[in-house]
């Protein structure tokens, strides 16, 4: 999900140390260069944006006595309920497998202790997301990211990939079977993650249309069936979770086989323009939009529950549209997003260059 390095591409070799550098001095150093995948930012930004609209009405709760209930049954609402909730974190989760195997590579190449790397990284983010937590909103899920982060991909760092791409399926529908999905999901989209780095499948994302494109024709004719099983059913029948978390993860399987399919049309450039800025700064945008959900919610009152699906867009476009100018400003002088940056720092102990020169 949460990515404070350049996208997959094939890091340069390192050059050797010369012998009078000091034991354990390339622990210290940066990950050599990647080349970013437009892809993937696009991919983490268009999932910024819907996970964006899911959250605002439960992020303003905060403080009120209320409870969010399920979407109510007018055709905006209906359309959120089929294309939006629960259809945006299991990208989410898919991408933070993707960025964690990657910084593992990157770990590889410059260090002899590379999960010492990976577990501080993952101790910040839980350190974050618990401030995150317990000061603004109960829903964040940094905290969940971090210590499924420590409890599963880390682990699973020591098995053949062979044996990841085999766990994930596993866990998927474990999490789906026992539970109908949500966070349920999120280990088994680490390992799937996980895996399609370790078999290089990242790295062709962008190389052809046709898989794509074909993976995302699969998923669609897949997920006809699953919607209309989920509008078929009630919230209080038993089958209703796990109905959504079908749904959820073959929508979300278009959305990510989609993109990168229509990067290589003549809307690439708008795709990129409006999608990448928010991607490479997602980290930086999803904790300030908890901070302008809850300022926008003080500015607008009432019972967030009962706002209507036209109020939930209007908050969430306009927050992002806030959000799209400040990312884009911000990259045309900098590298990475300002908490990209300083998870970067800590992760790596040592403070890595920010400006563009």
């Amino acid at each position: 999900m949460f990515s404070d390095h350049p996208s997959p591409g094939r890091a340069a070799p390192r050059p050797a140390s010369p012998p009078s550098e000091a034991p354990g001095r390339e622990d210290r150093l940066p990950p050599p260069a990647r080349e970013r995948i437009t892809a993937l930012d696009v991919i983490r930004g268009f999932a910024l944006c819907g996970i964006l609209v899911v959250n605002v009405q439960p992020i303003a709760h905060v403080g009120d006595a209320a409870v969010v209930g399920p979407a109510g049954g007018g055709p905006g609402e209906q359309v959120v309920g089929l294309l939006v909730e629960q259809r945006f974190f299991p990208i989410f989760s898919l991408l933070f497998g993707v960025g964690f195997s990657l910084l593992l590579e990157s770990a590889e190449a410059r260090t002899g202790r590379p999960r010492v790397v990976l577990l501080r990284r993952l101790l910040v983010l839980l350190a974050v997301g618990l401030v995150h937590m317990f000061a603004l909103w109960r829903g964040d899920v940094l905290t969940v990211y971090a210590i499924v982060g420590l409890v599963v991909l880390l682990p699973s760092t020591w098995l053949p990939r062979w044996a990841v791409a085999g766990l994930a399926p596993v866990l998927l529908a474990a999490g789906l079977l026992a539970f109908g999905g949500g966070f349920a999901l999120v280990p088994g989209l680490f390992l799937l993650g996980s895996a399609l780095v370790r078999y290089g499948v990242a790295d062709r994302i962008e190389r052809s249309p046709r898989v794509p494109a074909a993976l995302a024709l699969a998923f669609a004719a897949a997920a006809a069936p699953a919607l209309w099983w989920q509008t078929g059913t009630r919230v209080t029948d038993p089958e209703f979770g796990l109905s959504m978390g079908v749904a959820g993860l073959l929508i979300a399987g278009v959305y990510v086989c989609g993109l990168p399919a229509l990067l290589h049309t003549p809307v690439r450039p708008l795709l990129r323009a409006v999608f990448a800025p928010l991607g490479r700064m997602a980290l930086t945008n999803y904790l300030t939009a908890t901070v302008l959900v809850l300022a926008v919610a003080r500015v607008i009152g009432g019972v967030p529950q009962n706002w209507p699906v036209s109020t939930v867009l209007a908050i969430a476009g306009a927050i992002l549209a806030v959000q799209w100018a400040v990312s884009a400003a911000w990259l045309r002088r900098y590298r990475y997003g300002p908490l990209e940056w300083l998870w970067r720092w800590a992760t790596w102990g040592r403070r890595p260059p920010l400006r563009i020169r």
